[in-house]
């Protein structure tokens, strides 16, 4: 490699369940890891509370989202309760391109579309302690209806079976304990001699 060579960033995925405190990880993750950023994704439904376009999501109408698709922008998207989420191709590019790792938060079905396009990612699979815990936490959300529980849990049973294609397993059993497996991983990840090429051979 020349000098003008740089390694690429990488791509860190992580998926779970609703219920598995997936999100919160991902918190703690990228305020412990100043190299990895939030991969910010499209959406058509509406801004809810608190939520900032461009930080949260990009918030887009369904039909400039639908356009979208068509043109093959999204590496991934799917469609969850009547609502369209999807990653961007040139979103992922241009932060790669940059050097910089981005964290990637999605279901397993967008997972498998990111390990199509992009082969060298990393992908983390985090699990609730069982499966009785995960339909507890689930309960205790208290802001939704019990048919729409038993539907977030129906679909979290056949996500959990994807489990077995990732590269890493976090049971979040305890979140302290499962937020420094998750930081682990991602280190362990960024010394592998495979991605630090530009690095040793500039160094010889």
């Amino acid at each position: 490699m020349s000098n003008a060579v740089k390694d690429q960033g990488l791509i860190f995925v992580v998926s779970a369940p609703s219920g598995t405190g997936k999100s919160t990880i991902c918190r703690r993750l990228l305020a412990a890891c100043p190299d990895l950023e939030f991969s910010v994704s499209h959406t058509s439904r509406p801004p809810r509370p608190g939520e900032a376009d461009g930080r949260d999501y990009c918030f887009i109408s369904r039909a400039d989202f639908e356009e979208r698709i068509a043109l093959g922008e999204f590496v991934e998207w799917v469609e969850n309760y009547g609502n369209l989420y999807g990653t961007s191709v040139k979103a992922i590019d241009a932060v790669l391109a940059r050097g910089k790792d981005l964290l990637l938060d999605i279901e397993p079905r967008g997972a498998r579309a990111i390990k199509e396009r992009y082969p060298d990612a990393v992908f983390v699979f985090i699990l609730p302690p069982s499966r009785d815990e995960l339909l507890k936490r689930l309960e205790k959300r208290g802001h939704e209806s019990a048919k729409v529980i038993q539907e977030r849990f129906a679909q979290a049973e056949r996500e959990l079976r994807e489990v077995l294609w990732y590269d890493y397993a976090v049971f979040n059993e305890d979140l302290e304990a499962a937020v420094l497996q998750t930081i682990a991983v991602y280190r362990a990840e960024k010394c592998k001699v495979s991605r630090l090429r530009g690095a040793i051979d500039l160094f010889f």
